[in-house]
C-alpha cells in the first residue's frame, strides 16, 4: 500500500497511540509533578509523531531522516523519564508494560526507517 500522507505510515499510527497512553497514564501522577516530569513526559511523546509527520513533508531525503532522528531522540527522552517514574515512589507502582513495548517498537521502527532512508543518499 503506497504512503500518501504520514498519517498512513504505521509508527505515525503507534506513535500517536503512544502519546495518549502516556496523557492517560501521567493522570495518575501527583498534582506536585504537573510541571516537572508529567510536562516533560508529555511533550517527549507528542514530539515523536509530530517530527515523523514534520519531516515526511519535507524536501528531502535528508530532512526526513534528520526530523526521523529527533523523533528517535524524543522517544529516548521519554525511556528516561519513564525510567525515572518507575524508581519514584508515588508513581513506581503504576503500569508501564504496555507503554514500554510500543514505545520500545517505535523506536526499533524509526531506528530502522532512518537508516534506509539515511542510505539511500
Amino acid at each position: 500500500m503506497p504512503v500518501h500522507s504520514y498519517k498512513d505510515l504505521i509508527v505515525w499510527q503507534k506513535s500517536v497511540e503512544l502519546a495518549v497512553m502516556i496523557y492517560d497514564l501521567v493522570e495518575r501522577f501527583p498534582k506536585e509533578e504537573i510541571y516537572g516530569l508529567v510536562s516533560q513526559m508529555k511533550r517527549s511523546a507528542v514530539s515523536i509523531p509530530s517530527n515523523i509527520a514534520e519531516g515526511r513533508y519535507r524536501a528531502t531525503r535528508n530532512d526526513y531522516a534528520h526530523f526521523l532522528r529527533i523523533s528517535f531522540s524524543s522517544g529516548a527522552e521519554l525511556e528516561t523519564q519513564i525510567e525515572i517514574a518507575k524508581r519514584l515512589p508515588k508513581t513506581k507502582h503504576l503500569p508501564y508494560e504496555k507503554i514500554d513495548a510500543l514505545l520500545e517498537e517505535i523506536m526499533k521502527m524509526l531506528n530502522t526507517m532512518t537508516g534506509r532512508i539515511g542510505s539511500k543518499n
